[in-house]
């Protein structure tokens, strides 16, 4: 009988090693060329010396190399020299879900073989709790461009960010008085930032990223190549030095060099 089960377990092992080499080996073909969907963050606004957008220090397309920032775009090339150059960032600083369909009509005309997706800090970071975006306006956004990307783009690869914590970013620097100055007289993110609001206010904006993260969880999930990060952004803590001392809000260049290396790690084609 023991050396009947040997007989069998065998064939058997040989026959599921067949049957999943193929699928491995289409999540791992790497991308010829990519482009990069969402706001300020990706565009990597204020990153660092001048305000404005620095595409070339993104986390997702970035291609500086003397930035000090490995992007995902970057880390491509090193491993597929041929990407070198076939690079689409049209993400669109102060963008909302809302704005994602341009982004991708623009993303289906270039044709990449990836694209990556961060979305959402707009739709919190409004003028307060009660202007931002509904969930239920949030899912119908995010699942229409997801279709969108599924339909045109059948066989590249997407990947989804979750959004970083808004309420960590704040609990970092609210002892700071010249970031609560800047946040105050700039007007940014009030629906959490406020010097004003209170603590059930802010709890507000929390529940409601929540529910945005998981509705971006839920729309990828539908598509076998969707990856979703499975909150690795949103869990990631960032420092006071990753953020941007321009308007203490977005990522500094050490905090996009850290967003591209969290997001590499739960890429296709990252450590597991």
């Amino acid at each position: 009988m023991v050396k009947v089960v040997r007989v069998l377990i065998l064939p058997l092992a040989l026959l599921l090693s067949l049957l999943m080499a193929p699928a491995a080996n289409a999540i791992t073909t790497l991308p010829d060329s990519m482009a990069s969907l969402g706001d300020s963050i990706t565009r990597a606004a204020d990153v660092c010396c001048w305000y404005g957008d620095h595409p070339g220090q993104s986390w997702s397309t970035g291609n500086n190399p003397y930035d000090g920032v490995n992007s995902q775009y970057e880390r491509l090339v090193a491993l597929h020299p041929a990407m070198a150059g076939h690079e689409h960032n049209d993400a669109v600083s102060g963008a909302k879900a809302s704005g994602l369909s341009t982004q991708v009509s623009a993303a289906l005309a270039q044709k990449p073989a990836y694209v990556t997706l961060l979305i959402g800090a707009n739709d919190l970071c409004t003028s307060s709790t009660s202007t931002m975006t509904a969930t239920g306006i949030f899912t119908n956004e995010v699942t229409d461009a997801l279709a969108a990307l599924h339909t045109g783009l059948p066989n590249a690869r997407i990947f989804v960010s979750s959004i970083p914590n808004i309420y960590q970013l704040r609990s970092v620097l609210q002892g700071n008085w010249v970031a609560r100055y800047v946040w105050s007289t700039a007007g940014i993110c009030q629906s959490m930032l406020a010097s004003t609001n209170t603590a059930q206010l802010r709890q507000q904006v929390v529940t409601r990223e929540v529910a945005f993260n998981q509705i971006l969880a839920g729309a990828c999930a539908l598509y076998n190549q969707c990856r979703w990060d499975g909150y690795a952004t949103y869990n990631y803590q960032f420092s006071a030095s990753q953020i941007s001392t321009l308007d203490y809000f977005h990522p500094s260049l050490s905090g996009q060099a850290a967003l591209a290396q969290v997001t590499w790690n739960v890429s296709w084609w990252g450590r597991p």
